[in-house]
């Protein structure tokens, strides 16, 4: 799941994603994210920390604190440096922007990988 307020962004990551075999969603609008999470249960959720309309520390807090939701891995991303803030509170990971297409999928693929998890080349959104 991709939860970005870029709609070019989403729509870039989505193409590129989908480019490495991964099937890929976005939140629908009005559902929260921990909602869409629930109904979906995508394999891992990348997420911008900085949102017009929604703080994606707020998010990841939402997720972690749902005992549902508290094993999905979050990869959060930012402009700004703020892995040790993110990684406080519950992400699996940080890309630090820009990052290049072969570094997201190197740690989507190694995030996927871990735990016990799907194989990493298990699309996002499958369970």
């Amino acid at each position: 799941m991709v939860v970005d307020d870029d709609r070019v962004m989403v729509s870039l990551l989505t193409m590129l994603l989908q480019m490495e075999g991964f099937e890929v969603m976005a939140p629908e609008p009005g559902k929260s994210i921990a909602e869409q999470a629930l109904a979906d249960r995508p394999d891992l959720v990348l997420m911008d920390v900085l949102m017009a309309r929604a703080d994606g520390i707020d998010i990841l807090d939402q997720l972690r604190s749902n005992s549902d939701l508290m094993s999905l891995r979050v990869i959060m991303s930012s402009g700004m440096d703020v892995e040790e803030k993110c990684r406080e509170h519950g992400a699996d990971a940080f890309l630090l922007k820009p990052y290049t297409p072969d570094q997201l999928i190197q740690i989507i693929r190694a995030k996927l990988g871990s735990g016990g998890g799907p194989a990493a080349s298990a699309p996002l959104g499958e369970s």
